[in-house]
């Protein structure tokens, strides 16, 4: 992590480029303001050690390709921005040479086709808006979106990957995804997919080899995204939540993996104590009239919404027993029994692992308020905050969450000698992956992102805690120890950006076609140098 003290000065960018990237886009779209390329230039986790010399915003696919054509010619590096969430320096500028496309401008929902039952969306187009267009129309992507989704892009979001909602049964955004329009490096763009009678209706993923896999889950290495489409479904009817607490982390693996195996949550989210306190500590559900307001409005009616308010309001903070694992999950579709035969189904799955059932406060709130704003990634006193993940398979990760727990165990003495607390977020991906991020968060100070996001009301509340070196030392050394385990488990990671090792985990072979492709789309190696392990900074 980054001192300010080690950015380096602003690289001046040469004229004729920048008089390009006007005329592109105009001038107001292309930022040279010092504290905004700093901004674009660091993320959640650090600042990076290079600051990009200009930022460019286009606004559609058409000047987003003239703009990455200009910076090839030119030999300029490109680092591709959506909202700036990642926390895994999957965007930082690489050289001093670099270019920040802020891709925010290209916001649209530019075609719903209740007919076909397909969406296209430009690369910046966030969850939100997103689900707010199709909302009208009764339908929904099958995953559809990550809970940072207010900010958060689907090009971003394909680019990083994402885990939440529809995760359970759907699996993550990429595989919603039927066709994307790609920018090559000289300019060019490609299309993939069954594409319709006019060529530009695309209806269905597999028509060849399926290269939109290609360019998902890539930080932004292989190619440009300018826009994407994703299949539809109807909205479903119907929807239950149930909440379970469990003894031990692994115990609620064990059940949260059979309750995976049968297909029967739509989303989950699994707390461990450490992170239960922090949530507790953050929020007072039984206060906020925001919170309930939104509780009550997602219920089929006024009486049932009042109702679910008034459990939510008395049980409080205090529905969940101390030192235990909570469990909550969502079903959902289009036959009220159905939906009450999966959560029948967790009921018995729980039972099995002496999990007992709980107040289902938390899965409804999640289900009302599925885009909060991102108050979280700061602590509630103000305490930096960092996430580190893995996706395991279904047998192995109660093994692993036992060896990460052990190895925080461990590390008690010196994480409260300097303030570090440390929690696990826990959920399922579509039959065959459980997801275990353990976070933590230390007394170290918030930085320009973090002010961007968070509500100001809320930032009037949290103190600036400046610098605690050696937190974050011991932070950054066991983030490491987590990957460790995690790459000895033979687990994935999405966000791999510049945090996670990819290159030296796959075969010769491999790496031979994903070079192939990397030589094709960008000949020069401009594209988020460092991103996925290929050559550049190292984070």
């Amino acid at each position: 992590m980054s001192d300010a003290a080690t950015l380096t000065a602003i690289a001046p960018c040469p004229s004729d480029l920048r008089a390009s990237f006007e005329a592109i886009v105009g001038a107001e779209h292309v930022s040279t303001d010092e504290a905004r390329l700093r901004l674009l230039s660091e993320d959640i986790w650090s600042r990076g050690e290079h600051v990009a010399m200009l930022a460019v915003a286009p606004g559609s696919s058409a000047e987003l390709a003239a703009v990455v054509k200009a910076a090839h010619e030119a030999g300029i590096a490109l680092a591709p921005r959506g909202a700036g969430m990642s926390y895994t320096g999957s965007y930082l500028p690489a050289t001093d040479n670099t270019v920040t496309i802020d891709t925010t401008r290209m916001d649209k929902v530019l075609r719903i086709s209740p007919e076909d039952m397909t969406v296209t969306v430009e690369a910046g187009c966030t969850w939100l808006a997103l689900n707010e267009a199709l909302k009208e129309h009764g339908l929904r992507t099958p995953f559809w979106g990550p809970m940072s989704g207010i900010y958060s892009t689907i090009g971003g979001g394909l680019s990083q990957l994402n885990a939440m909602f529809g995760a359970g049964h759907h699996g993550t955004s990429s595989e919603s995804v039927i066709a994307l329009k790609m920018i090559m490096a000289d300019g060019r763009t490609f299309t993939t997919g069954a594409r319709g009678p006019d060529g530009d209706s695309p209806f269905y993923r597999h028509f060849g080899p399926d290269l939109v896999g290609l360019f998902c889950g890539d930080s932004g290495t292989m190619g440009i995204k300018a826009e994407i489409t994703m299949r539809l479904m109807r909205l479903p009817q119907f929807e239950q939540s149930a909440s379970f607490s469990f003894k031990t982390g692994p115990a609620m693996l064990e059940a949260l993996g059979e309750m995976t195996r049968a297909g029967i949550a739509a989303e989950s989210c699994g707390f461990d104590p450490g992170l239960t306190k922090v949530r507790m500590k953050r929020m007072s559900m039984a206060s906020d009239v925001k919170t309930l307001g939104k509780v009550i409005s997602k219920e089929k009616s006024i009486g049932k919404g009042l109702l679910a308010a008034a459990k939510i309001a008395m049980g409080g903070r205090n529905f969940i027993p101390e030192e235990e694992y909570p469990l909550h999950i969502t079903a959902e579709g289009r036959c009220k029994e159905a939906v009450a035969a999966d959560i029948a189904t967790a009921r018995e799955i729980a039972a099995k692992f002496d999990g007992i059932e709980i107040e289902n406060s938390i899965a409804k709130i999640i289900r009302a308020m599925p885009f909060p704003a991102p108050n979280s990634i700061l602590g509630p006193e103000g305490e930096s905050w960092i996430p580190v993940h893995g996706q395991f398979s279904l047998s192995t990760a109660p093994k692993a969450f036992a060896e990460i727990r052990a190895y925080f165990d461990e590390m008690e003495a010196a994480f409260d000698a300097n303030g570090i607390s440390c929690g696990f977020l826990i959920s399922s991906m579509s039959t065959n992956a459980i997801i275990i991020e353990p976070v933590m968060f230390w007394p170290e100070g918030y930085r320009p992102i973090h002010e961007s996001m968070i509500e100001p009301d809320h930032m009037k509340r949290l103190k600036q805690l400046g610098a605690h070196p050696e937190a974050t030392r011991i932070v950054s050394e066991a983030r490491d120890k987590v990957k460790e385990i995690a790459r000895k488990y033979g687990a994935g990671h999405f966000q791999i950006g510049r945090s996670y090792a990819y290159r030296d985990r796959q075969d010769p072979a491999f790496l031979a076609v994903l070079d192939a492709v990397k030589q094709v789309m960008d000949p020069k190696a401009l594209f988020n140098p460092g991103g996925l392990g290929f050559p550049g900074q190292e984070n």
